[in-house]
């Protein structure tokens, strides 16, 4: 098992090693021919359609994805498939991106001479910058790899990690010429937890729970009764002017009782924890958790702009949003 372990290890670490040394290759390749690409892609009113066979077509449709994501249009075409039929889908404004590592796949050879005849711009990602593909292109992203990362040197790996590592490139290029900001992140990924950190405030959560709250002179038993029948395992203490001046928890209730023999007399603002954190009811949902983890605190008041108590968000809130 021992000798297996070291195999394993040797192998792994030499897998990242050559895959790193790929990526650190593509450095050397940003030029201006690269920024002409990202130009080109950016002064076109068309949609960048991305094909490729085999694994780099898997590739294809993550670059595609990424581009979308990040304000720029774009779909993938299966190589294969555009010679029959699926050329259909490219428009005359569209710009095309055809990847291949070497260059001279048979698919991509056949595609090529159809791709040229539309009129539309080509761009060429390959690792071999003397092959068909290279030499056809308007443009040219090479991802030259001394060797793949497996140990036959045969499976695409230091490879696609290349044209991965090209295509996010080239796509946060692009997001930072159009000045894509959070808020038009947030409107591509509306469902996601990404999108919901950017979007989603405090004001879509604290109305789905109760509003437990005392007045600060209320006694022991109208506190208990509050905080046991609104299930939040706090109760918000209030001021005659409706303002937040304290909390009470679980935990406060238990110092009380280990402190005081006697409870006949205790008011709630006796009991209570003064100043208690408070979140503006139109902060991000976000900004609610990072003072919760901060303050290692399971709920956090809401307020108004006019610093009155509206509610409460519990932890659990965030978690059922898939923000923790």
């Amino acid at each position: 098992m021992q000798n297996n372990n070291e195999l394993v290890k040797k192998i792994a670490i030499k897998t990242l090693q050559i895959e790193a040394q790929a990526l650190n290759r593509l450095i050397e390749t940003i030029d201006d021919g690269f920024c002409n690409c990202v130009q080109s892609i950016f002064e076109s009113n068309g949609r960048v359609v991305i094909t490729g066979i085999g694994k780099s077509a898997i590739i294809a449709q993550k670059i595609a994805a990424t581009l979308n994501s990040t304000g720029t249009p774009a779909l993938f075409m299966h190589a294969a498939d555009a010679i029959h039929g699926d050329l259909g889908m490219i428009q005359s404004n569209d710009i095309l991106l055809c990847i291949s590592k070497s260059g001279e796949t048979p698919e991509i050879k056949v595609l090529i001479p159809f791709l040229k005849s539309l009129g539309s711009q080509l761009i060429g990602m390959t690792s071999n910058s003397k092959s068909y593909l290279a030499k056809r292109a308007d443009f040219l992203l090479h991802t030259p790899i001394p060797e793949e990362a497996d140990p036959n040197n045969l499976a695409p790996t230091a490879s696609t990690t290349a044209q991965m590592a090209m295509g996010d490139a080239l796509a946060t290029a692009l997001l930072a010429l159009r000045g894509f900001s959070p808020s038009d992140f947030a409107q591509f990924h509306p469902g996601g937890a990404l999108g919901k950190q950017l979007y989603l405030r405090v004001y879509d959560l604290y109305p789905n729970n109760e509003k437990p709250k005392v007045d600060e002179d209320d006694n022991l038993q109208a506190v208990i009764l509050e905080m046991t029948s609104k299930r939040l395992g706090a109760a918000v203490v209030l001021n005659k002017a409706y303002q937040v001046i304290g909390i009470i928890t679980d935990g406060d209730l238990r110092r009380m009782l280990t402190e005081n023999t006697d409870t006949s007399s205790l008011l709630a603002k006796d009991i209570m924890s003064p100043h208690p954190k408070t979140i503006n009811e139109q902060a991000l949902a976000v900004k609610a958790l990072d003072v919760m983890r901060t303050n290692s605190i399971t709920q956090i008041v809401v307020v108004n702009d006019q610093q009155n108590y509206v509610g409460i968000v519990h932890l659990h809130d965030l978690i059922n949003e898939g923000l923790i």
